[in-house]
Order: structure tokens, then sequence, then C-alpha cells
């Protein structure tokens, strides 16, 4: 309704800045769950080599609420993906997550998309001191799984190995093509000390700051800290672990497992 006073108008830019106040303090607080919870240390399958490497992760304590309308609700959800992959060289080697899943307590099984990967890195990673790479994944994604169809994932990879102990960081870039400033700093870190050439222990942190035009507030902020096994044998090498969450946004309790084994 016309007032003659104005309000109609003033009514209506109320209504729009509250709107965009909404959407941004919700946009702070949206919480993002993963089918892959990994450091990468350079290290790939060789020349003409197939790998198999089934992830999963379960959420015993998450957010009862969705992310966004229509989300997978992280509490309960077991999500997880095989990833196929080929050593294409000694310095290459490509990937394919196929396909992405979730058990949610929200809904049935889902198919949350693909992604396809391309890993270049210093050959022989395991035997040298130092080691570098870089990880590009590119990914399709149903609404229920992100909010973006298409998004990216730039992971470079710096480590070193130092006697018994490897220290890995990964100082992830995630990309929705929004722009550089609205890249995601979601980097991850793991200190290792190698109790023999089979069983490791190791202590993992997965933290997600926000865009690079501006992080979040600290509490706002994902950090989530692991304790992690790993067995290398054969045929299958085995990686367990469980994740703290040590701020609000960030899901309280997470179980992970990684299986990993070579094709041929």
């Amino acid at each position: 309704m016309r007032t003659p006073d104005g309000q109609e108008f003033l009514t209506l830019n109320s209504m729009r800045t509250a709107l965009a106040i909404f959407g941004a303090a919700w946009a702070q607080f949206v919480y993002a769950q993963t089918d892959e919870i990994q450091v990468y240390d350079a290290q790939i399958a060789a020349p003409g080599i197939f790998n198999l490497t089934l992830h999963d992760n379960y959420t015993p304590d998450g957010h009862a609420d969705p992310a966004y309308p229509g989300a997978i609700v992280t509490r309960h959800a077991l999500n997880g993906v095989p990833e196929w992959a080929y050593g294409v060289a000694p310095w290459f080697e490509a990937g394919l997550y196929l396909p992405l899943y979730s058990i949610a307590g929200n809904r049935a099984v889902t198919f949350n998309g693909f992604k396809l990967r391309a890993l270049f890195v210093e050959p022989d990673a395991a035997d040298k001191r130092f080691v570098y790479g870089v990880n590009f994944e590119f990914s399709y994604n149903t609404e229920h799984w992100d909010q973006n169809r298409y998004t990216q994932e730039i992971r470079p990879i710096i480590g070193w190995h130092l006697g018994p102990w490897d220290l890995i960081f990964n100082p992830i870039l995630d990309n929705s093509y929004k722009g550089l400033s609205e890249l995601d700093f979601a980097p991850s870190t793991r200190l290792a000390y190698n109790l023999s050439k089979t069983w490791t222990v190791a202590a993992e942190e997965y933290d997600d700051f926000g865009p690079l035009r501006a992080f979040h507030a600290g509490a706002q902020q994902q950090h989530q800290l692991f304790g992690v096994v790993d067995f290398s044998g054969k045929p299958w090498s085995v990686e367990g672990g469980v994740g703290f969450g040590l701020t609000s946004a960030t899901d309280r309790l997470v179980l992970k497992l990684i299986l990993s084994r070579d094709l041929n």
C-alpha cells in the first residue's frame, strides 16, 4: 500500500536490507562436509599402475540443521567415494572420484556428483627430504551437496621427511568461479611419526578460514583436529582417524576410514 509520506519505499528498502543481512549471516555460518579427509604427501601410483582408494567418513556428532535449504544434514551422515587413480608418469597421476555418495538421516542414499583430478609431484617423493607438488580437482556437485554446481580445488603440497618424522602442509584454495577474492582458504596439515615401515601415528588438522577477501570471525571458522593411525600393508593400506571440532562452526566428532590398494 502506498502512503503519502513514502513509507512504502522505506518498508521495501528495509526488507531488502534485512534480507541482505540475513543472507550474509547465513553465509558466515555455512558448514561444509566432504567426501575426502586426507592430507596429500606427494606420493603417487607408479607409471602404468591403477590404484583404488575408498574414502568414508561418518559424523556421530554434527550439526542437526542443514547448511542451506535442501542440504544434507551432517549429523549421522556417512559420506564416501571410490577414488580411481592411474600413474601416467613419475611426476603425474590422473584420478576420478565416482560416485560421490551419502547416507544421511534426513534422506535416503544420494548421489553427490563426481570429480576429476590431476596431481603433479616431485618424482620419488617418499625418498626425498623435501617434497612438493600441486593437485587440481574439478567437481560437478548436486544441489544437496554444494550450492555451487561446479567447483575446483587447488592444493599445493609442501613437505619434509625428517628422520622418522613427516611434516606435510596443503595450503588449499577452493574455487567456486566467483573471482580471486572469493577463493576459500582451507588448509590441511599433518605431523606424523613413523613407528616402523608399516605403522604410523599422526596428528592432522583441517581448517577453513573463509574467503580471501575477508576471513570469517574465529568462532565461525572451521577447525578440526584428527588423531590418525596408518598401516601400510599388502594388498591393502589402511588409515583410520577420529576428529574433534575446535569451534562451534565445526562438527564435534567425525570418524574417517581410508582403504587403498593397487589393482595391477
